[in-house]
């Protein structure tokens, strides 16, 4: 087949047996949240308590981010991966047999905060083994393939877990998502890497550390990118995040609009994945920063929640924002970036693009006390245009390079 004919991107089994199970992982992953938020709901759980304990999970992945960089640097990625997904399978493995009928919120914030550091671990190894898996010129549609199958299985999984929470309860869905976790272990333990091609004599952990940070900072479109994405997560999606089920819920009486929602998200961000490929993008980090100001739509449509089909038909379009991304970010961080260090930057780009996320998380809900649930997220969406536009000013955002300085 041609599909698998030398020098295609599938003729590479390492990237085959990633792709397979990043594919069986994400399906997992995007159930979990539509459980997680019923069950809380269901438990007789309010904005701030959801709030919150999403916030736990959040935090705990950005405290160990620095240390994940390091780790997934010195050891073989793939290894690093395993133990983070089997970690988090044997947590949700638990949470459906915890003994109370109704999960305490305490039982549930120190799960999703242990799940946390699983996190920080798979997605520093997650970006910095890509280049050990394709040869440099191929990384771009990897990265996009890649990204592509992550929006398609968070189109499945939020049904599935929809679906399952609707026959069986928030609780057993947990099930789904341990063994996703569990299954997508057997093909990572497959892949052969090589972690020798770009070695270098181990130092101290905290020198090794500080080396990611310096890196960050002497590439200044890095640094300000993920400055960007940080206070934008922490306002805009912070409050859509906890917002969109307790809007939903209450405007339409029932968990539908909440998963279709999120599944449109992904659509859109599919549709402008496969477009961003197809399109000769000649500036890409501008391009990327203007699209991804669409992001503003989602909580517009909470702010004006006129019907059902409107929230999720917003969600669509909303979802075009995140394309780019998939298209160009971790490409340009596996080209400007030497890879001995590039598991240090991806988990700095984790630990700055979620950083502030328990933060905007726990203050929606006294947010939404102080000012209402509208004022609050127009003016987040305000605010994330106008620091779309202040980015843009920053040397090197433009196009995700920096300038050659002219002599």
């Amino acid at each position: 087949m041609k599909l698998f004919e030398a020098g295609s991107l599938w003729s590479f089994k390492g990237y085959r047996l990633f792709w397979v199970s990043t594919t069986i992982f994400v399906l997992g992953a995007s159930a979990f949240p539509i459980a997680l938020a019923v069950t809380i709901l269901d438990a007789g759980g309010t904005a701030t308590s959801l709030g919150l304990i999403l916030a736990a999970r959040v935090l705990s992945g950005v405290l160990f981010a620095p240390f994940a960089g390091v780790w997934s640097d010195r050891l073989p990625r793939k290894q690093v991966m395993i133990v983070a997904d089997l970690s988090r399978a044997i947590i949700v493995f638990a949470m459906v047999f915890v003994s109370a009928p109704k999960l305490p919120h305490i039982l549930l914030a120190l799960a999703v905060f242990l799940m946390g550091i699983g996190d920080a671990f798979g997605s520093a190894s997650s970006g910095a083994i890509m280049p050990s898996l394709l040869p440099d010129e191929k990384l771009p549609a990897g990265n996009v393939a890649r990204g592509i199958v992550v929006k398609t299985a968070t189109i499945i999984g939020p049904g599935i877990g929809g679906v399952s929470v609707f026959l069986i309860g928030g609780r057993l869905t947990f099930l789904f998502t341990a063994i996703a976790f569990a299954a997508g272990t057997i093909f990572l333990a497959k892949i052969k890497e090589d972690m020798n091609a770009n070695k270098k004599p181990q130092e101290a952990f905290m020198t090794e550390l500080r080396e990611g940070l310096r890196t960050v900072l002497d590439i200044p479109w890095i640094g300000a990118m993920i400055a960007m994405a940080s206070v934008q997560l922490m306002v805009v999606l912070a409050a859509e995040n906890v917002l969109l089920p307790v809007i939903t819920r209450r405007e339409f009486g029932s968990n539908t609009a909440f998963a279709l929602s999120a599944v449109s998200f992904s659509v859109g961000g599919i549709i402008s994945a496969i477009a961003c490929v197809k399109l000769k993008v000649k500036h890409q980090g501008q391009f990327s920063v203007l699209v991804w100001s669409l992001l503003v739509i989602a909580p517009l449509s909470l702010a004006f929640p006129i019907s059902e089909k409107f929230v999720v038909i917003s969600y669509l379009f909303a979802g075009f924002s995140v394309g780019p991304w998939e298209a160009f970010w971790n490409s340009a961080i596996q080209r400007e970036v030497p890879r001995e260090l590039q598991g240090r930057v991806f988990s700095i780009d984790y630990m700055g693009t979620t950083g502030l996320m328990p933060l905007g998380m726990a203050l929606v809900g006294p947010a939404v006390s102080f000012f209402g649930e509208k004022p609050l997220l127009i003016g987040a969406s305000v605010f994330h245009v106008i620091v779309c536009l202040l980015v843009l000013r920053v040397p090197g955002v433009r196009d995700m390079k920096m300038p050659v300085k002219k002599t």
